[in-house]
């Protein structure tokens, strides 16, 4: 009979470090994604085999990414990055209606 299982890690495995992501979509989308985290800077620590998906997700896959991410705070005097969005000060609109 087998002894209670040990929930953790294994000692003889390596210790894990970075952020894990499963991207999930069509090939483009998953390069696209794939460029654009490396492109804002983070290291590709590790990158798995693109999977293709069946049945109903047919034509998508699936894609696993680990990265080293930066950690540096941003200056609190920075305006925040809306990706080009304008930023809806709700504060000043309900004072506008009232």
């Amino acid at each position: 009979m087998v002894g209670p299982r040990r929930d953790g890690a294994s000692p003889r495995d390596a210790r894990l470090s970075g952020l894990e992501i499963w991207l999930t979509g069509t090939p483009a989308e998953v390069d696209a994604v794939t460029a654009a985290l490396t492109a804002a800077g983070h290291r590709l620590a590790q990158r798995g085999t693109r999977r293709p998906l069946t049945g109903a997700d047919a034509g998508r896959c699936r894609l696993y990414l680990r990265l080293s991410v930066a950690t540096a705070a941003r200056p609190a005097s920075r305006a925040p990055d809306t990706g080009g969005a304008a930023l809806l000060d709700l504060d000043t609109a309900r004072r506008k209606t009232a």
